[in-house]
């Protein structure tokens, strides 16, 4: 989503806001960042679970430092996903930013450039969340409610599809499902045959809805997602909803602040299930580390 689409939950001057995310942990102990009763939505023949989860109190994780990539400062991104040791980006085009492109592809890891195989129209689509299930590749679009299907392999379209969401956020798999993100507290499975709504899922942090869920990834049970407009990843239970940790990774956007300045919040998780750790990135974002999350 655009940087125009930040909405702040509630009001911050303007000479606190580089501040703001360096306390989110904080606020979310209190309940602040939470939803209203209206974020909940009933779908119609779909299964909301987790309707009264039992709390679980989130742990705050830590991280270790692996190693740092190179990153393509012009790339706004959505997506992020590790698949067969290659790492994919997708991106989206915001209409302020020319340099910007709705692309999605490998990403070379010695410049950190994507091999652009798959590129919108900017003047239709907006490029979201993308994920890779049973060699095929889904991205979803922002406000068109529109997602493509392409082949893994050759990147062919192979259909498009249209998903009820207001709009489409972060996308990932728990190898059945697409579960995908929206911008509110809740999370959608859908078909990957017949997008139809199989699930929802109500995230919780404490007893409150947590809010602006953006790009995901599923690892064993559980869910990442980041936060929008912040520097936390969350760790969700994928069976209740709960939120079971949060990682605060405000060192690293510092780090990638000194570099480019311009930066914008971080928006990319990909999992290596063989070495056992993600890779972080951001909008405009001059690097990529890889980490080790600690419980």
């Amino acid at each position: 989503m655009p940087p125009s689409s930040v909405k702040y939950l509630f009001y911050i001057p303007s000479n606190l806001k580089n501040n703001f995310v360096s306390i989110f942990s904080l606020l979310l102990s209190f309940g602040i960042l939470v939803g209203c009763s209206s974020d909940k939505k009933e779908t119609a023949n779909s299964e909301t679970v987790n309707e009264t989860p039992a709390v679980v109190a989130p742990i705050n994780l830590t991280y270790e430092l692996i190693r740092t990539f190179p990153h393509d400062t012009t790339a706004f991104t959505e997506g992020l996903l590790l698949h067969e040791g290659q790492l994919y980006e997708s991106t989206g085009s915001p209409e302020e930013m020319p340099r910007t492109r709705s692309v999605l592809g490998p990403v070379d890891m010695k410049t950190g450039k994507i091999v652009e195989k798959v590129k919108l129209d900017r003047t239709k689509y907006f490029g979201e969340g993308m994920v890779i299930l049973k060699d095929k590749i889904y991205q979803l679009t922002y406000t068109t409610k529109v997602g493509f299907v392409y082949d893994a392999k050759t990147y062919r379209k192979l259909q498009e599809f249209t998903f009820p969401n207001k709009e489409g956020w972060g996308l990932t798999t728990d190898g059945t499902h697409l579960i995908m993100s929206d911008g509110t507290s809740q999370l959608t499975y859908l078909d990957p045959t017949t997008f139809k709504i199989v699930k929802t899922l109500n995230v919780r942090y404490n007893y409150d809805p947590l809010v602006n869920l953006n790009e995901l990834e599923y690892v064993n049970g559980a869910l990442y997602a980041n936060i929008y407009t912040t520097n936390s990843i969350v760790r969700i239970d994928a069976a209740s909803g709960q939120a079971t940790g949060i990682l605060d990774l405000t060192s690293l956007i510092n780090e990638v602040k000194k570099i480019n300045p311009n930066a914008l919040e971080m928006n990319g998780i990909a999992y290596d299930q063989k070495g056992g750790t993600f890779y972080i990135t951001g909008k405009l974002w001059p690097s990529i580390f890889e980490i080790k999350i600690k419980p």
